[in-house]
């Protein structure tokens, strides 16, 4: 039988307190007080700084999948606490000032956020930024607009070898060209994605880009290499290269725009990752078998937290709610 844990002899003092800090950004409320409340407590010396890279690498490898105590709120430090109930969210300027101040005293979070569960430096850079579960529509020029997905990061660009265009930093978006007297570009990884009158989604993952064209065509350039996409028509690219262009159902890669996150016998442990850009928190698996599992649901994204419910009721999995929005399935 498993003894009792006594969190005194599983971590120093400074590693325990640098995970209190991981677990209250990682909760997706973090404000600009504890941003620069962080920032001191990582300059402090050199030892607080690496315990904080420490603690946002376990929370990388492992996620939530420590012990209870570890992410016990009541102990969060007294500073953050009182930060956090009198001060707003920080604006995208004053929020990258202190993580680029972090990442200068040492705080490895700020350039690369554990599990992405807060945004990257590129993206607070961003010109236009969509929050969790927010969608929105920008309007470039005329009858040219990008509808933005959750967790979606653009930077304008506005002249891009003689067409307007945007960078897609990360996340997805739609946009629609039609009606347009010239070109338009998304550059997205080491790719550009040139149209002239069309519509077309864009989905960058920071790894793999995948292109949907829905009407018109599109052109497709990277090092070397050029590809024409036809309407109803999917490619996926990487470092790697091109993938075999697919067929797809345009209403299916347009569902989020109309609210509903639809899945049609799709693994669980990558339904669970798409879950997981529309809510705060996260979702995490345990169980690979359980990730095997092929996935069938059809729901509206404003009632994205009653998925874990169907989850557990068709796969009889087993369901800890942690703080923070955390949950876990074994």
């Amino acid at each position: 039988m498993r003894g009792t844990i006594e969190p005194d002899k599983m971590l120093a003092p400074l590693d325990r307190e640098a995970q209190y800090w991981v677990m209250r950004f990682a909760a997706g409320e973090a404000t600009s007080a504890d941003l620069d409340s962080l920032k001191h407590w990582a300059a402090r010396s050199p030892a607080h700084a690496q315990a904080f890279t420490r603690a946002t690498r376990l929370w990388e490898t492992v996620g939530q999948a420590a012990e209870p105590w570890m992410i016990d709120q009541a102990a969060l430090p007294a500073r953050a606490e009182k930060a956090a109930r009198v001060h707003r969210p920080p604006g995208r300027r004053a929020f990258l000032a202190g993580a680029m101040s972090m990442a200068a005293a040492g705080a490895y979070v700020a350039v690369q956020p554990p599990l992405g569960v807060w945004p990257s430096l590129a993206e607070l850079a961003a010109d236009w930024r969509t929050d969790t579960g927010e969608q929105r529509r920008i309007v470039v020029a005329d009858h040219i607009s990008i509808d933005m997905n959750t967790q979606t990061s653009v930077a304008v660009r506005s002249k891009i070898a003689q067409a307007h265009g945007i960078e897609l930093i990360a996340g997805e978006a739609s946009i629609s060209t039609t009606g347009a007297t010239s070109s338009f570009t998304v550059i997205a990884g080491d790719g550009r994605i040139s149209a002239g009158q069309a519509r077309f989604n864009v989905r960058y993952d920071g790894t793999a880009v995948s292109v949907s064209c829905l009407e018109g065509q599109v052109s497709i350039a990277r090092p070397d290499t050029v590809r024409t996409l036809p309407a109803q028509r999917q490619i996926l690219y990487s470092h790697q290269g091109f993938r075999p262009a697919t067929s797809i159902d345009p209403e299916m890669v347009t569902a989020w725009q109309n609210g509903l996150l639809i899945f049609q016998a799709m693994p669980l442990a990558q339904a669970i990752d798409e879950i997981n850009r529309y809510r705060r928190g996260r979702i995490i698996l345990m169980n690979a078998e359980l990730g095997r599992r092929l996935f069938n649901a059809r729901f509206r994204i404003e009632n994205v937290d009653g998925v874990v419910d169907q989850i557990q009721q068709i796969f009889g999995a087993r369901v800890t709610s942690l703080p923070g929005g955390i949950v876990l399935l074994s």
